[in-house]
């Protein structure tokens, strides 16, 4: 690969902004974290506006475009995203009870750790930019929109959808991906200028760093799951999704790292309709990533505090959590606090606790992040095989069946 076409993938410069981040912190005067801290809440607010109109313009006509019985797949997908989210939340329960009475013998809980969000730059002015409508009323209208193409002939609403999903794609490489990386540069910059960071770490230190092996593990594992249904090769499957991996790193949202992920999918060789399809419906209910660091560090504080937690509240409460965590869908550190009521609830976690686990999370949540956005390619992989060995049309031929 010569220095130009270098210099022009994504995945480099994603990486050199996250180490440029890192190290320009260090010595970054306040003004200048602040400059990029106003850039990043402007940048954000317009993600938080675009990203519904982003999900209903690519999964209508993606859903119109697998033809007549799409319900069908939106139903397996959600089916083994969910299964992917528990069984990831059952592998962390047995590895806390199997790791934890060693790991972390002797070590008692802290919980007056720093607040994150006090320790953060403020940036100099704020635009609010609230969106049209809510990320899961753009996936209940897309599905209702797209399946009813698939029933009644609807040429020109195919086509008006259509047209939205070619001007959506064009704001996505023209705008949003040019950009990511100075967004992602200005994370980095703003995590490593953060006060309250370090604090935070070392508190859950252990448990932290087991979190990120965990969700790496659980990875591999899930494309070598899914290379052996598929026949594809797992591990240059995996490769492909790192420019999704890197991106989801940098802005802690699967909802952001949706264009992203569907390009590095169509990498994987899965057809245009799928992954289009499949791509923006996990961002939001796939979270094995997030399951994975909730559970190894709800089970910590269980241990260290040494509460009396059954296995079925155990079991109870990582059925319930990946149920609820789908009601924060593209929020950084949304699962976690969704998952607070439960931790009170059914754990009974003072607020101390809660206060810890929040904090924990949030320290690294785009670790979570970017294991629930690798995932969905090996999901994409696996609907897009069954989807052809039940005959489902190309994207040319449900088109023209649909109009």
């Amino acid at each position: 690969m010569n220095l130009k076409k270098l210099s022009e993938s994504l995945l480099f410069r994603i990486i050199v902004a996250i180490i440029l981040g890192v190290v320009v912190s260090r010595f970054a005067p306040e003004w200048f974290g602040r400059v990029f801290a106003t850039f990043n809440g402007l940048f954000s607010n317009f993600l938080n506006f675009f990203i519904p109109v982003l999900i209903f313009a690519l999964i209508a006509p993606s859903i119109a475009g697998l033809g007549r019985g799409a319900g069908k797949w939106l139903g397996v997908t959600a089916g083994i995203s969910y299964g992917s989210t528990i069984v990831a939340g059952l592998l962390a329960y047995v590895l806390a009870h199997w790791l934890y009475p060693t790991m972390l013998s002797g070590q008692n809980l802290i919980t007056n750790v720093s607040d994150i969000d006090e320790g953060a730059l403020s940036p100099y002015f704020e635009v609010e930019m609230a969106p049209p409508f809510e990320v899961m009323t753009a996936l209940l209208l897309s599905f209702c929109i797209g399946v009813a193409m698939t029933t009644v002939k609807s040429d020109t609403l195919y086509a008006v959808t259509k047209e939205l999903e070619n001007v959506v794609v064009k704001v996505i490489w023209g705008f949003v991906v040019p950009i990511l990386p100075f967004y992602i540069f200005g994370m980095f910059l703003g995590l490593g200028m953060n006060g309250n960071l370090g604090s935070v770490l070392s508190a859950f230190a252990k448990v932290l760093i087991l979190a990120v092996v965990m969700t790496l593990v659980y990875l591999v594992l899930q494309y070598i799951i899914a290379g052996a249904i598929t026949g594809k090769n797992p591990f240059k499957a995996l490769r492909n999704m790192l420019p999704a991996y890197f991106t989801a790193l940098g802005t802690s949202s699967s909802a952001a790292t949706i264009p992203v992920s569907l390009e590095s999918t169509l990498k994987n060789g899965i057809s245009k309709p799928v992954a289009s399809f499949v791509i923006p419906l996990c961002a939001t209910i796939h979270l094995s990533g997030s399951m994975i660091k909730l559970t190894l560090y709800a089970f910590a504080i269980v241990y260290m505090a040494n509460l009396d937690i059954s296995t079925g509240t155990g079991l109870g409460f990582i059925f319930l959590l990946g149920i609820m965590m789908i009601a924060a869908p593209g929020v950084p550190g949304g699962a976690v606090m969704v998952a607070a009521g439960l931790l009170a609830d059914m754990m009974g976690f003072d607020d101390g606790m809660v206060a810890l686990m929040i904090a924990a999370y949030i320290a690294i949540d785009s670790v979570g992040t970017a294991a629930n956005v690798t995932g969905d390619g090996a999901i994409a992989m696996i609907v897009d095989k069954f989807a052809g060995e039940k005959n489902g049309p190309s994207e040319e031929e449900s088109a023209k069946a649909t109009v």
